[in-house]
């Protein structure tokens, strides 16, 4: 009767392990249990068309168009990708407003390679000059999922918001989204730089450049 009992408690004792062990694989099916705030809300890139209509008269901008187009411009050289598009109505005006046009765009930063013109009839898109270009912009998926019990988290996992509003500002902050999708190119060397520090090394000079007195600093004043 003692030996019964010894091996039924030895089966119980089991039993309660392997239930036990069931629970505990249940809920840590996964080695790795915060989820990736990026891999959940990743931000997108995506191209987006600028557009604005100025009116000409007799080949000069209308006064009231002259903010709208500083505007624009401005915008395309901080988001602008590739040349600015101009859309001119055919017409007896139409070389004079292409002149007009092309001459004020460069005198605002940009160069003239980098604007292409094309004529159209005067009926199609109205009497106006229509410049466009090509941006990017960034975006991410909407928060404000709700809809997991955030008190009860039996599987410690992290919740569907977590990092979303992180990736939204990011999104918002980043000053050319084309960044997000590959790094830009690195400039070419300075040769004017290069050539005065190959003179100073062959006239056995300092190369490096000189500090002003608040860029200069010593060990001993740290902390001071």
């Amino acid at each position: 009767m003692r030996e019964l009992t010894q091996n039924l408690f030895r089966g119980f004792c089991l039993a309660a392990v392997l239930v036990a062990g069931s629970c505990t694989t249940t809920f840590h099916k996964d080695a790795d249990n915060f989820d990736d705030p990026v891999a959940n809300h990743p931000i997108t890139v995506e191209p987006s068309y600028q557009s604005i209509k100025l009116s000409y008269n007799g080949g000069v901008l209308a006064p009231a168009d002259a903010p709208k187009l500083e505007a624009f411009l401005n915008d395309y050289r901080q988001h602008g990708n590739g040349k600015i598009a101009i859309s001119v109505p055919a017409g007896a005006n139409m070389q004079q407003t292409v002149v007009t046009l092309g001459n004020q765009i460069n005198e605002m930063g940009i160069s003239r390679d980098r604007i292409l013109v094309a004529s159209r009839d005067a009926g199609t898109g109205g009497s106006q000059v229509e410049l466009n270009y090509i941006s990017y912009q960034a975006r991410t998926s909407s928060c404000g999922d709700w809809s997991e019990d955030l008190f009860y988290t039996a599987e410690n996992r992290t919740a569907a918001n977590f990092g979303c509003a992180n990736q939204h500002n990011m999104a918002m902050m980043v000053a050319d989204p084309r960044d997000l999708m590959e790094p830009r190119p690195m400039d070419g060397a300075s040769a004017a730089r290069r050539q005065a520090v190959i003179g100073n090394y062959e006239a056995g000079k300092v190369t490096g450049a000189d500090k002003s007195t608040d860029q200069k600093t010593t060990v001993s004043d740290v902390g001071r």
